[in-house]
């Protein structure tokens, strides 16, 4: 296991140099505060947490690192969690250990350990998790968007999405039903989260392989009634090659989305069913031919 964790500074005030304590918490542009600090500045310096999640993506994650080390607002914690790599990726990590404020790489049990070792982790009043192969866009990404970041559990932008060589703009919803929820949330890249709304959700679902994400999102809004806010514009790029985006995971998706719903809400479930039976038959009726010749001869308006 390899591990890196600031834990001491000194600092020179005039002539003499002082230890200090630094409450845990250290920016990744290394600019320290004491007691000796306005408090308020301190606080709004911790704003942010960014959490990159790695796992035998070296190209990747050079590329996520890269995107937040250049940014020209620097004050936010950076933490990665790589589980275990073998491609060369915990030595880009020891030999970049500079720019991190935590780094780990050891094994873990999938991505959801993964997410919420960084979530505990974490001293962040928000946390952006920005996993290895996305990125920021561009290098103000973040000092045009953390002025809107505030007030909410939940703060949410469009993103660009990249799907081999097409390009596209993921726009979301500004208010939140369970006909989008049932099957959609904002990616990971656009969202940021107060990290006291996992104290009141919980950690991600360790028991899931692939939707614990979706079950944390659709239990903060439908269960706890989080306060949510859609922002203008995107900051951040996903990349559809992560393990929800691979087509053959698509049964699994929908296998471990129907489990949750079953188990947490059960009502919305049955009208979910009932909504699958009521599309199902409409799709048939499109496929008549009857119903084709009504609709050509104008008896019947389209559905």
């Amino acid at each position: 296991m390899l591990l890196s964790e600031r834990s001491s500074y000194s600092y020179k005030s005039g002539e003499e140099e002082k230890e200090i304590e630094i409450f845990g918490f250290y920016t990744a542009s290394n600019t320290l505060f004491s007691k000796e600090n306005d408090r308020q500045k301190y606080l709004f310096m911790k704003k942010l947490s960014i959490i990159t999640i790695n796992y035998n993506n070296l190209k990747g994650l050079k590329r996520t690192v890269e995107s937040v080390v250049n940014q020209t607002w620097q004050e936010f914690e950076y933490i990665v969690i790589d589980g275990g790599s073998t491609d060369g990726s915990a030595s880009y990590l020891e030999n970049h250990s500079s720019n991190f404020d935590y780094w780990i790489s050891d094994s873990d049990t999938g991505i959801y350990n993964a997410m919420n070792k960084g979530i505990q982790k974490a001293k962040g009043e928000y946390l952006l998790f920005l996993n290895s192969g996305d990125h920021l866009y561009g290098n103000e990404a973040l000092q045009k968007t953390i002025s809107e970041v505030c007030d909410y559990d939940l703060v949410y932008f469009d993103i660009q999405v990249i799907d081999q060589e097409k390009t596209s703009i993921l726009e979301n919803p500004s208010t939140f039903s369970f006909e989008y929820l049932h099957n959609n949330l904002p990616c990971h890249q656009s969202l940021f989260v107060k990290k006291s709304a996992f104290g009141v959700v919980g950690l991600y679902d360790e028991e899931l392989i692939i939707v614990a994400d979706w079950k944390w999102f659709i239990q903060a809004i439908l269960k706890y009634n989080l306060s949510y806010k859609k922002r203008a514009g995107f900051f951040s790029v996903f990349y559809k090659d992560g393990i929800s985006s691979i087509d053959v995971n698509t049964a699994l998706i929908q296998k471990e989305r129907t489990l949750v719903l079953e188990k947490d809400f059960p009502i919305l479930m049955n009208d979910l069913k009932h909504q699958y039976y009521l599309e199902r038959v409409i799709r048939n009726l499109r496929k008549s031919r009857k119903i084709k010749w009504l609709l050509k001869l104008g008896l019947l308006d389209k559905f």
